[in-house]
Protein backbone atom coordinates (compact mmCIF):
# COMPACT_ATOMS: atom_id res chain seq x y z
CA UNK A 1 0.00 0.00 0.00
CA UNK A 2 1.32 3.43 -0.67
CA UNK A 3 2.43 4.37 2.73
CA UNK A 4 -0.05 5.27 5.26
CA UNK A 5 -0.30 5.57 8.97
CA UNK A 6 -2.58 7.23 11.32
CA UNK A 7 -1.40 9.42 14.15
CA UNK A 8 1.84 8.50 15.74
CA UNK A 9 5.20 9.89 16.04
CA UNK A 10 7.60 7.62 14.42
CA UNK A 11 7.91 5.80 11.23
CA UNK A 12 5.64 3.07 10.06
CA UNK A 13 5.97 0.35 7.52
CA UNK A 14 3.44 -0.72 5.03
CA UNK A 15 3.19 -2.08 1.58
CA UNK A 16 1.91 -1.03 -1.74
CA UNK A 17 -1.72 0.10 -2.02
CA UNK A 18 -4.24 -2.66 -1.54
CA UNK A 19 -1.97 -4.95 0.39
CA UNK A 20 -4.03 -7.70 1.91
CA UNK A 21 -3.53 -9.24 5.28
CA UNK A 22 -5.78 -12.18 5.91
CA UNK A 23 -7.67 -11.25 9.02
CA UNK A 24 -9.10 -14.75 9.40
CA UNK A 25 -5.91 -15.81 11.18
CA UNK A 26 -6.05 -12.98 13.72
CA UNK A 27 -7.64 -13.15 17.17
CA UNK A 28 -11.01 -11.47 17.48
CA UNK A 29 -10.88 -7.97 18.89
CA UNK A 30 -12.17 -7.25 22.40
CA UNK A 31 -15.73 -5.98 22.62
CA UNK A 32 -16.23 -2.21 22.47
CA UNK A 33 -19.02 -2.25 25.00
CA UNK A 34 -18.96 -1.99 28.76
CA UNK A 35 -20.21 -5.53 29.30
CA UNK A 36 -18.15 -7.74 31.59
CA UNK A 37 -15.64 -9.84 29.65
CA UNK A 38 -15.59 -13.59 30.21
CA UNK A 39 -12.77 -15.35 28.33
CA UNK A 40 -9.47 -15.48 30.17
CA UNK A 41 -7.21 -16.16 27.20
CA UNK A 42 -6.64 -14.36 23.89
CA UNK A 43 -9.87 -14.76 21.88
CA UNK A 44 -9.90 -16.93 18.78
CA UNK A 45 -11.18 -15.64 15.49
CA UNK A 46 -14.79 -16.25 14.60
CA UNK A 47 -15.09 -16.12 10.81
CA UNK A 48 -18.78 -15.34 11.07
CA UNK A 49 -18.17 -12.25 13.19
CA UNK A 50 -14.71 -10.90 12.77
CA UNK A 51 -14.62 -10.26 9.07
CA UNK A 52 -17.06 -8.86 6.57
CA UNK A 53 -16.85 -11.19 3.61
CA UNK A 54 -17.53 -8.35 1.21
CA UNK A 55 -14.80 -6.09 2.58
CA UNK A 56 -11.31 -5.97 1.10
CA UNK A 57 -8.88 -7.56 3.54
CA UNK A 58 -5.83 -5.49 4.37
CA UNK A 59 -2.21 -6.33 5.15
CA UNK A 60 0.89 -4.89 6.65
CA UNK A 61 3.26 -5.93 3.99
CA UNK A 62 2.96 -7.39 0.57
CA UNK A 63 0.69 -5.41 -1.68
CA UNK A 64 -2.35 -6.88 -3.25
CA UNK A 65 -1.37 -8.94 -6.29
CA UNK A 66 -2.24 -7.27 -9.55
CA UNK A 67 -4.43 -8.99 -12.13
CA UNK A 68 -2.80 -9.31 -15.52
CA UNK A 69 -4.93 -10.81 -18.30
CA UNK A 70 -3.10 -12.65 -21.06
CA UNK A 71 -4.24 -11.30 -24.41
CA UNK A 72 -5.13 -13.58 -27.27
CA UNK A 73 -3.54 -12.73 -30.59
CA UNK A 74 -6.38 -14.14 -32.68
CA UNK A 75 -9.46 -12.98 -30.85
CA UNK A 76 -10.91 -9.50 -30.55
CA UNK A 77 -11.30 -10.13 -26.83
CA UNK A 78 -11.24 -13.03 -24.38
CA UNK A 79 -14.48 -14.62 -23.24
CA UNK A 80 -15.34 -14.76 -19.56
CA UNK A 81 -14.05 -18.35 -19.34
CA UNK A 82 -10.84 -17.52 -21.20
CA UNK A 83 -10.25 -14.46 -19.03
CA UNK A 84 -10.64 -16.49 -15.85
CA UNK A 85 -8.35 -19.21 -17.17
CA UNK A 86 -5.55 -16.84 -18.19
CA UNK A 87 -5.47 -14.50 -15.19
CA UNK A 88 -2.00 -14.33 -13.65
CA UNK A 89 -1.32 -13.15 -10.11
CA UNK A 90 1.73 -10.93 -9.91
CA UNK A 91 2.80 -10.00 -6.38
CA UNK A 92 4.43 -6.60 -5.95
CA UNK A 93 7.11 -7.16 -3.32
CA UNK A 94 7.39 -3.59 -2.14
CA UNK A 95 7.48 -2.30 1.42
CA UNK A 96 6.42 1.22 2.39
CA UNK A 97 7.86 2.99 5.42
CA UNK A 98 7.06 6.28 7.15
CA UNK A 99 9.80 7.63 9.38
CA UNK A 100 11.07 10.67 11.25
CA UNK A 101 14.59 12.10 11.40
CA UNK A 102 15.94 14.25 14.21
CA UNK A 103 19.37 15.77 14.90
CA UNK A 104 21.37 15.35 18.11
CA UNK A 105 19.32 18.11 19.74
CA UNK A 106 16.02 16.39 18.95
CA UNK A 107 15.02 18.86 16.22
CA UNK A 108 13.27 17.53 13.13
CA UNK A 109 15.34 17.40 9.94
CA UNK A 110 13.07 17.90 6.94
CA UNK A 111 15.35 18.58 3.94
CA UNK A 112 17.03 15.20 3.34
CA UNK A 113 17.07 13.33 0.04
CA UNK A 114 16.81 9.73 -1.11
CA UNK A 115 20.60 9.44 -1.34
CA UNK A 116 20.88 10.22 2.38
CA UNK A 117 19.37 6.87 3.39
CA UNK A 118 20.11 3.16 3.28
CA UNK A 119 17.55 0.48 4.07
CA UNK A 120 18.36 -2.86 5.69
CA UNK A 121 15.75 -5.64 5.55
CA UNK A 122 16.41 -8.72 7.68
CA UNK A 123 20.09 -7.67 7.93
CA UNK A 124 20.40 -7.41 4.14
CA UNK A 125 20.62 -4.14 2.15
CA UNK A 126 17.44 -3.47 0.18
CA UNK A 127 17.65 -4.34 -3.51
CA UNK A 128 16.23 -0.96 -4.49
CA UNK A 129 14.64 2.15 -3.00
CA UNK A 130 11.81 2.73 -5.44
CA UNK A 131 10.33 5.97 -4.18
CA UNK A 132 11.10 8.68 -1.65
CA UNK A 133 8.97 11.59 -0.46
CA UNK A 134 8.95 14.23 2.23
CA UNK A 135 5.46 13.49 3.55
CA UNK A 136 4.49 16.55 5.55
CA UNK A 137 0.85 16.82 4.60
CA UNK A 138 -0.72 13.36 4.28
CA UNK A 139 -4.31 12.88 5.47
CA UNK A 140 -4.45 11.53 9.01
CA UNK A 141 -6.47 8.69 10.49
CA UNK A 142 -6.07 9.07 14.24
CA UNK A 143 -7.29 7.05 17.16
CA UNK A 144 -7.35 8.74 20.56
CA UNK A 145 -7.33 6.15 23.35
CA UNK A 146 -7.90 7.54 26.84
CA UNK A 147 -7.51 5.53 30.02
CA UNK A 148 -10.74 6.01 31.98
CA UNK A 149 -9.89 3.66 34.83
CA UNK A 150 -9.88 4.57 38.51
CA UNK A 151 -6.09 4.89 38.48
CA UNK A 152 -6.24 8.17 36.52
CA UNK A 153 -9.29 9.72 38.20
CA UNK A 154 -7.41 12.57 39.92
CA UNK A 155 -6.04 14.01 36.67
CA UNK A 156 -8.72 12.91 34.23
CA UNK A 157 -10.32 16.32 33.64
CA UNK A 158 -7.06 17.97 32.61
CA UNK A 159 -6.20 15.10 30.28
CA UNK A 160 -9.59 15.45 28.60
CA UNK A 161 -9.08 19.15 27.95
CA UNK A 162 -5.56 18.57 26.58
CA UNK A 163 -6.87 15.88 24.23
CA UNK A 164 -9.67 18.14 23.00
CA UNK A 165 -7.22 20.93 22.25
CA UNK A 166 -5.02 18.50 20.32
CA UNK A 167 -7.94 17.32 18.18
CA UNK A 168 -9.02 20.89 17.50
CA UNK A 169 -5.52 21.82 16.34
CA UNK A 170 -4.80 18.63 14.36
CA UNK A 171 -7.94 17.39 12.59
CA UNK A 172 -8.62 19.30 9.38
CA UNK A 173 -12.19 19.22 8.02
CA UNK A 174 -12.68 17.11 4.86
CA UNK A 175 -9.08 15.91 5.10
CA UNK A 176 -8.32 14.15 8.39
CA UNK A 177 -10.47 11.79 10.47
CA UNK A 178 -10.26 10.72 14.08
CA UNK A 179 -12.15 8.63 16.62
CA UNK A 180 -12.26 8.50 20.41
CA UNK A 181 -12.10 5.38 22.58
CA UNK A 182 -12.22 5.35 26.36
CA UNK A 183 -11.28 2.23 28.24
CA UNK A 184 -11.44 0.74 31.70
CA UNK A 185 -12.31 -2.98 31.75
CA UNK A 186 -13.51 -2.72 28.12
CA UNK A 187 -12.95 -0.29 25.24
CA UNK A 188 -15.88 2.00 24.44
CA UNK A 189 -16.16 4.12 21.29
CA UNK A 190 -17.62 7.46 22.36
CA UNK A 191 -17.08 9.01 18.92
CA UNK A 192 -16.53 7.09 15.70
CA UNK A 193 -14.46 8.31 12.73
CA UNK A 194 -15.28 11.91 11.88
CA UNK A 195 -13.65 15.16 10.78
CA UNK A 196 -15.99 17.15 13.03
CA UNK A 197 -13.94 18.48 15.94
CA UNK A 198 -17.06 19.42 17.90
CA UNK A 199 -18.27 15.83 17.76
CA UNK A 200 -14.82 14.61 18.78
CA UNK A 201 -14.80 17.00 21.72
CA UNK A 202 -18.17 15.67 22.86
CA UNK A 203 -16.78 12.15 22.57
CA UNK A 204 -13.88 13.02 24.86
CA UNK A 205 -16.12 14.77 27.40
CA UNK A 206 -18.46 11.76 27.44
CA UNK A 207 -15.76 9.64 29.06
CA UNK A 208 -16.18 8.92 32.77
CA UNK A 209 -13.46 7.36 34.92
CA UNK A 210 -14.11 4.09 36.73
CA UNK A 211 -13.21 0.40 36.79
CA UNK A 212 -10.04 -1.56 36.01
CA UNK A 213 -7.59 -1.14 33.12
CA UNK A 214 -7.67 -3.21 29.92
CA UNK A 215 -5.20 -1.14 27.89
CA UNK A 216 -3.94 -3.94 25.62
CA UNK A 217 -7.50 -4.87 24.67
CA UNK A 218 -8.25 -1.23 23.82
CA UNK A 219 -5.17 -0.87 21.60
CA UNK A 220 -5.90 -4.19 19.90
CA UNK A 221 -9.50 -3.16 19.25
CA UNK A 222 -8.57 0.30 17.92
CA UNK A 223 -6.02 -1.13 15.48
CA UNK A 224 -7.97 -4.11 14.24
CA UNK A 225 -11.60 -2.99 14.29
CA UNK A 226 -11.14 0.68 13.51
CA UNK A 227 -7.89 1.52 11.70
CA UNK A 228 -7.23 -1.75 9.86
CA UNK A 229 -10.75 -1.69 8.42
CA UNK A 230 -10.86 2.05 7.68
CA UNK A 231 -11.30 3.07 4.05
CA UNK A 232 -8.35 4.85 2.45
CA UNK A 233 -8.60 6.78 -0.79
CA UNK A 234 -4.81 7.06 -1.09
CA UNK A 235 -1.71 7.43 1.08
CA UNK A 236 -2.71 8.06 4.68
CA UNK A 237 -0.94 8.38 8.00
CA UNK A 238 -2.37 6.07 10.66
CA UNK A 239 -1.68 6.83 14.31
CA UNK A 240 -2.90 6.09 17.79
CA UNK A 241 -2.34 8.36 20.76
CA UNK A 242 -2.54 6.33 23.94
CA UNK A 243 -3.01 8.24 27.19
CA UNK A 244 -2.56 5.95 30.20
CA UNK A 245 -0.42 5.01 33.18
CA UNK A 246 0.35 1.73 31.40
CA UNK A 247 -0.78 -0.39 34.33
CA UNK A 248 -2.90 -3.07 32.63
CA UNK A 249 -4.77 -5.50 34.90
CA UNK A 250 -7.81 -6.64 32.91
CA UNK A 251 -6.86 -7.41 29.29
CA UNK A 252 -7.51 -10.70 27.55
CA UNK A 253 -4.80 -10.17 24.94
CA UNK A 254 -1.16 -9.69 25.86
CA UNK A 255 1.07 -6.67 25.38
CA UNK A 256 2.88 -8.33 22.47
CA UNK A 257 -0.39 -9.30 20.79
CA UNK A 258 -1.54 -5.69 20.90
CA UNK A 259 1.80 -4.56 19.44
CA UNK A 260 1.54 -7.21 16.74
CA UNK A 261 -1.90 -5.92 15.73
CA UNK A 262 -0.64 -2.33 15.57
CA UNK A 263 2.17 -3.44 13.26
CA UNK A 264 -0.20 -5.36 11.02
CA UNK A 265 -2.50 -2.34 10.78
CA UNK A 266 0.46 -0.05 9.98
CA UNK A 267 -0.24 2.11 12.99
CA UNK A 268 2.29 4.30 14.78
CA UNK A 269 1.52 4.52 18.49
CA UNK A 270 2.38 7.57 20.55
CA UNK A 271 2.06 7.06 24.28
CA UNK A 272 1.63 9.71 26.96
CA UNK A 273 2.15 8.54 30.52
CA UNK A 274 -0.22 9.83 33.17
CA UNK A 275 2.21 8.84 35.92
CA UNK A 276 3.38 12.10 37.51
CA UNK A 277 5.09 10.65 40.59
CA UNK A 278 8.51 11.70 39.29
CA UNK A 279 9.83 8.12 39.08
CA UNK A 280 9.51 5.62 36.25
CA UNK A 281 6.97 2.94 37.11
CA UNK A 282 6.47 -0.49 35.52
CA UNK A 283 3.66 0.91 33.38
CA UNK A 284 6.01 3.52 31.91
CA UNK A 285 8.26 0.76 30.59
CA UNK A 286 5.24 -0.86 28.98
CA UNK A 287 4.28 2.40 27.24
CA UNK A 288 7.85 2.84 26.03
CA UNK A 289 7.91 -0.69 24.61
CA UNK A 290 4.66 -0.13 22.67
CA UNK A 291 5.80 3.20 21.20
CA UNK A 292 9.26 1.94 20.29
CA UNK A 293 7.99 -1.21 18.56
CA UNK A 294 5.55 0.71 16.36
CA UNK A 295 7.86 3.58 15.39
CA UNK A 296 6.20 5.99 17.77
CA UNK A 297 7.43 7.91 20.73
CA UNK A 298 6.75 7.75 24.47
CA UNK A 299 6.21 10.91 26.51
CA UNK A 300 6.66 11.11 30.28
CA UNK A 301 5.35 14.45 31.58
CA UNK A 302 6.89 15.52 34.91
CA UNK A 303 3.72 17.33 35.87
CA UNK A 304 0.14 17.29 34.66
CA UNK A 305 0.51 20.52 32.69
CA UNK A 306 3.20 18.88 30.55
CA UNK A 307 0.58 16.58 29.03
CA UNK A 308 -0.52 19.42 26.74
CA UNK A 309 3.08 19.90 25.59
CA UNK A 310 3.29 16.22 24.68
CA UNK A 311 0.23 16.59 22.45
CA UNK A 312 1.84 19.60 20.76
CA UNK A 313 5.01 17.64 20.03
CA UNK A 314 3.02 14.77 18.55
CA UNK A 315 1.18 17.18 16.28
CA UNK A 316 4.49 18.63 15.08
CA UNK A 317 5.97 15.22 14.40
CA UNK A 318 3.00 14.09 12.36
CA UNK A 319 3.78 16.92 9.93
CA UNK A 320 7.55 16.22 9.83
CA UNK A 321 7.88 12.74 8.35
CA UNK A 322 9.40 11.03 5.32
CA UNK A 323 8.10 8.11 3.30
CA UNK A 324 9.93 5.63 1.09
CA UNK A 325 9.18 2.34 -0.60
CA UNK A 326 11.76 -0.33 -1.28
CA UNK A 327 12.19 -3.81 -2.70
CA UNK A 328 13.72 -6.31 -0.23
CA UNK A 329 16.75 -8.19 -1.47
CA UNK A 330 15.40 -11.56 -0.37
CA UNK A 331 11.63 -11.37 -0.03
CA UNK A 332 9.59 -14.50 0.65
CA UNK A 333 5.85 -14.98 1.11
CA UNK A 334 6.48 -16.88 4.33
CA UNK A 335 4.07 -15.06 6.62
CA UNK A 336 6.80 -14.28 9.12
CA UNK A 337 8.00 -11.07 10.72
CA UNK A 338 10.85 -9.25 8.95
CA UNK A 339 12.99 -6.60 10.61
CA UNK A 340 13.69 -3.27 9.00
CA UNK A 341 16.20 -0.52 9.71
CA UNK A 342 16.64 2.83 8.00
CA UNK A 343 20.13 4.32 8.24
CA UNK A 344 20.98 7.98 7.64
CA UNK A 345 24.28 8.62 5.87
CA UNK A 346 26.26 11.68 4.78
CA UNK A 347 25.21 13.53 7.95
CA UNK A 348 26.49 13.15 11.51
CA UNK A 349 24.34 12.79 14.59
CA UNK A 350 21.04 12.02 12.86
CA UNK A 351 18.54 9.66 14.42
CA UNK A 352 15.92 7.82 12.36
CA UNK A 353 12.77 6.52 14.02
CA UNK A 354 10.68 3.98 12.18
CA UNK A 355 8.74 0.81 12.75
CA UNK A 356 10.88 -2.18 13.61
CA UNK A 357 9.48 -4.52 10.99
CA UNK A 358 6.54 -5.94 9.04
CA UNK A 359 4.77 -9.22 8.34
CA UNK A 360 5.25 -10.81 4.94
CA UNK A 361 2.14 -12.29 3.34
CA UNK A 362 1.63 -16.03 3.65
CA UNK A 363 1.61 -17.92 0.37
Amino acid sequence: MRVCSSILLIASIGLAPGSGLAQDNLPAAPSATREQKKPQSPPAADPAKTDNSTQQEQSNVAPKPADVSAASGTSSGPTADEDAATTIRVPVNEVNVIFTVTDKHGRYVKDLKKSDFNVVDDSKPAAEIRSFHNETDLPLQVGLLIDASNSVRDRFKFEQESAIEFLNQTVRPRYDRAFVVGFDVTPEVTQDFTDNTEALSRGVRALKPGGGTAMYDALYFACRDKLLKAQRGGPTRRAVILLSDGDDNQSHVTREESIDMAQRAEVIVYTISTNITGTRARGDKVLERIADATGGRAFFPFQITDVANAFIEIQDELRSQYALSYKPADFHTDGRYHTIEILAQNHKGLRVRSRRGYYAPAQ
